[in-house]
């Protein structure tokens, strides 16, 4: 037991990049996996190349890890490996195209304990932060079936699918929210620094000021005062709803409700948690995974509670022997066309097909959800910021036409 601790350093490698010059004098770059820089000269030596130079590549720090840079990898091992390239060959080449340092790290990590004899699928499973139980359990299936070049591509297919819904998600969402943070910014600063010298200037007028006038003036005096409280309250509320939102089931379910109920965006997420739900069962069907516990993954992957509780009372009715159809019939969440193309897959035995091709066609309407929400907001935001902003600047415009009309 005491060599063990050891022996696990020792098999421990790091990527180190050299610089040097072959037997024709060429100059020569490269990559090289080991365990120190002497180690790594000794190879180049045998090799018959003259080192000039060695570091260590660095590996920490950089941006966080995201789902698309796991799409990314998942789509590179599965062509390598569809392509002949052996497992571990593969993640070193992923590794040393990865532009990020800390998925480089992860790679290196799980390419460690597969090396040693680990799974591939345990090795993932030993960072559930980057790989979801669905990831882990298509994996598993296609390690035991020896099917696991096709399963990657799947999944590489279902991430990318995945990845794309999301980024139009937040394209319809972040696009209006921007401005409004933008317009409620400029109101603020027009009404702590702008109205102030225009009050300066009506008071000297000695003269009543119109209802408007003094409306925004009175707003205006309330920023000035308690502008710390306004931004205070707001960013502190802002904090507080998102950290109950993540942390509380109830919070989260309760919202995840409203938001499928609100006008236009309601729809967008509707339709898109069902082509989420849809590709997910698709997936795992496809890969061989008994229903039941396909079911497991695909309440979470839809990315609304309401579907996940949805699919908790489908999963408890099928392992009683009910149809899909019937029980997603009976949750009351799916539309019509789902249930039939369901019901249409469990007759005919292509069950994965039929949801696969649900899933396609949600999101096809996602994306036009998207476009239409895109060329709707447009307009209805300039009105808003026309209203807002205009009113404020004639506002204070209309004491100075009435001096005007006076002279």
């Amino acid at each position: 037991m005491a060599s063990a601790n050891p022996a696990a350093k020792a098999t421990q490698e790091l990527v180190f990049e050299w610089e040097g010059k072959d037997r024709n004098g060429k100059v020569v770059r490269g990559e090289t996996r080991s365990a120190s820089e002497a180690v790594v000269s000794a190879q180049l030596r045998r090799q018959g190349i003259l080192v000039s130079k060695i570091k260590k590549r660095r590996t920490s720090g950089g941006s966080s890890i995201k789902q698309k840079d796991i799409a990314v990898f998942t789509r590179q091992l599965a062509t390598m490996m569809r392509a002949g390239v052996p497992l571990l060959q593969s993640f070193d080449i992923v590794a040393r195209g990865a532009t990020n340092p800390r998925l480089t790290k992860l790679l290196n990590d799980i390419r460690q304990d597969v090396e040693t004899g680990t799974s591939l699928s345990s090795a993932f499973r030993k960072h559930p932060i980057y790989f979801d139980a669905l990831y882990c359990n298509l994996v598993e299936a296609g390690e035991a079936g020896g099917i696991l070049e096709a399963l990657l591509d799947r999944l590489a297919i279902y991430q990318e699918k995945t990845v794309a819904i999301k980024n139009k998600i937040k394209s319809a969402l972040t696009y209006p929210i921007a401005v409004l943070v933008v317009a409620f910014i400029v109101v603020a600063v027009i009404m702590i620094f702008v109205i102030p010298a225009f009050k300066e200037v009506f008071t000297s007028f000695g003269a009543d000021l119109p209802a408007p006038t003094l409306f925004v003036i009175a707003m205006s005096e309330f920023f000035v005062a308690y502008w710390w409280l306004i931004f205070g309250s707001i960013g502190g509320g802002v904090y507080f709803f998102l950290q109950s939102w993540k942390r509380s089931e109830k919070m989260q379910h309760t919202m995840d409700r409203l938001l499928l109920k609100v006008p236009v965006f309601g729809d967008l997420l509707y339709k898109s948690a069902i082509a989420r739900w849809t590709r997910t069962l698709s997936t795992m069907f496809a890969a061989g995974v008994p229903l039941v516990e396909a079911l497991d993954s695909v309440g979470g992957a839809s990315g609304n509670a309401v579907f996940a509780e949805a699919t908790e009372k489908i999963q408890r009715e099928v392992s009683t022997g009910t149809t899909l159809t019937a029980s997603m019939q009976g949750s009351g969440i799916f539309p019509t066309m789902v249930l039939q193309m369901c019901a249409i897959g469990e007759e005919s035995g292509s069950l994965d097909h039929m949801l696969g091709k649900a899933a396609e066609f949600f999101e096809d309407e996602v994306d036009e959800a998207v476009k239409a929400l895109s060329s709707l907001m447009e307009p209805f935001i300039i009105v808003i910021l026309g209203t807002i902003i205009g009113g404020i600047v004639v506002s204070m415009y209309l004491p100075i036409f009435k001096l005007g009309q006076v002279v």
